[in-house]
């Protein structure tokens, strides 16, 4: 040991760690007109997106929205003003395209507009006769108008007369040949994950926990939804999330016929929150699974971050309900009181405006217990849960000791208390147990920790007792 003379200081880790907290995050599958996005089109590749000009210029924007994403990305960023979000698109370019064949298209004032969806690449312009092939660049130029038609624009250096007419043909895009298997996805030739296996890299990729999953336009599919509900439980083997799923209004054009449509279907885990029916604000058609990410991004963002707060009996942006078809969906209390007895959230307009209505997740009636059936006690779990993770995943592989015990215990219990006093649950507490920890697991490098927690459950149901009390007819003889 060298010798010293004078005064030293030494550090020691702190006893208590703060939690790192876990985002919400929605990841949403589906379509989206990659021939507008401003970069190479983004393919089974998760995009991170704080804003509704974000991912406009990464995706493309429709106001076909058989692009489903574009529902999505109007509703959560430009209705909602929540952020961010995940979008993946599934939709490839290289064969999800048809060819249009030749078609006459005539100048006016130099131009012509064609329509939505075309591959740039793919566009031949030809005269009347198809005998001459002009030349991009040279003859004309092609862009995309606002609203994502391709516009071709007549040089005046070139060859093609003023007014000319022309024989033009192209591929466009075809998201109508997107199917539940390309949502489902899986591994493809090359080992790369696709659709839904993406899951599994959006916190490797961006270090953010998804906090739900969607695919609008597919989860009414229950092969989809059922993946949905599998891969949302357990991400990266550690984290949890909800899939929001809804129910066909194409076929289910009864609300009575809901209930037996999503039991027949399997919509019943506890990591799905299944909705019923669609909704309308003005001229555009919602999936009510799209604005309840909204919902929910709004009810979380009021309330710190934290979901102990149902979204039921919150504002949707919407001005009606309805069916597929556009028939009009007008349900009371009872018969929306019917639909979450069944596990199905619904919309209702009753008092306030039209509000998402229904606290119970997919598992009900079937299982009622607390943590599984209530909206928001399944996310506070999940909260809870992947917070716990991320909090302590840096005490990995540290010596089993009592000061690692302790460092747990007393960073977690803090983190409880303080949840406690804010309202957000009624209490929770982390202990080590001797009894759930016997001297072969620790030997074996294995600690387990109890942690005991009570989220708030939703007042569903408020009762009133009205009495006629006789007793007050004494003021009418009252001096």
């Amino acid at each position: 040991m060298a010798y010293k003379h004078g005064v030293y200081i030494n550090e020691i880790p702190t006893s208590i760690t703060p939690t790192v907290a876990s985002d919400i995050i929605p990841v949403v599958f589906g379509t989206a007109p990659v021939n507008l996005s401003k970069r190479q089109a983004p393919v089974n590749e998760p995009v991170l997106c704080y804003t509704y000009a974000e991912a406009v210029e990464a995706l493309g924007y429709s106001g076909d929205w058989s692009f489903t994403l574009c529902e999505f990305m109007y509703s959560y960023f430009a209705l909602y003003g929540a952020s961010p979000a995940i979008l993946v698109n599934v939709l490839d370019p290289a064969t999800d395209k048809t060819a249009v064949p030749a078609s006459d298209v005539t100048l006016v004032k130099d131009s012509a507009t064609l329509t939505q969806g075309i591959l740039k690449p793919s566009v031949v312009v030809k005269n009347s006769d198809g005998s001459t092939t002009y030349v991009l660049g040279t003859d004309y130029e092609t862009n995309f108008d606002a609203a994502g038609n391709l516009v071709i624009q007549r040089l005046p250096s070139g060859q093609i007369a003023a007014n000319a007419k022309l024989k033009v043909n192209y591929d466009k895009l075809n998201p109508s040949g997107v199917t539940a298997a390309d949502i489902i996805g899986g591994i493809d030739a090359n080992g790369k994950p696709t659709g839904l296996e993406l899951l599994d890299q959006i916190f490797p990729r961006f270090r953010l926990v998804p906090g739900s999953v969607l695919a609008p336009g597919y989860s009414t599919d229950s092969t989809v939804a059922a993946v949905m509900a599998a891969k949302a439980s357990n991400i990266n083997g550690n984290f949890k999330a909800m899939a929001l799923v809804d129910i066909p209004t194409n076929t289910v054009t009864k609300y009575a016929d809901a209930p037996a449509w999503k039991e027949n279907n399997n919509y019943t885990s506890p990591f799905q929150i299944v909705g019923y029916p669609k909704l309308a604000l003005g001229d555009k058609q919602f999936h009510l699974s799209t604005q309840l990410a909204g919902v929910m991004a709004a009810t979380d963002g009021a309330n710190g971050g934290v979901p102990y707060k149902s979204p039921s009996n919150q504002n949707f942006q919407a001005n009606g309900a309805e069916l597929a078809d556009g028939t009009p969906v007008f349900l009371g209390p009872d018969q929306g009181a019917y639909l979450n007895g069944n596990g199905i959230v619904t919309a209702l307009n009753f008092i306030g405006g039209w509000k998402a209505w229904g606290n119970r997740t997919g598992t009900y009636p079937g299982t009622t217990d607390p943590k599984d059936s209530f909206i928001p006690i399944r996310r506070m779990m999940n909260w809870i849960e992947n917070t716990i993770v991320l909090s302590t995943w840096q005490y990995v592989d540290s010596p089993i000791t009592r000061r690692l015990i302790e460092a747990i215990t007393g960073s977690l219990n803090l983190w409880l208390n303080g949840l406690s006093a804010q309202g957000y649950i009624l209490g929770g507490r982390v202990e080590f147990l001797a009894a759930e920890n016997p001297n072969t697991a620790i030997m074996d490098g294995t600690v387990k920790f109890h942690v005991y927690v009570t989220p708030p459950s939703p007042a569903r149901e408020i009762d009133f007792i009205v009495e006629y009390d006789a007793k007050y007819l004494s003021a009418l003889t009252a001096g």
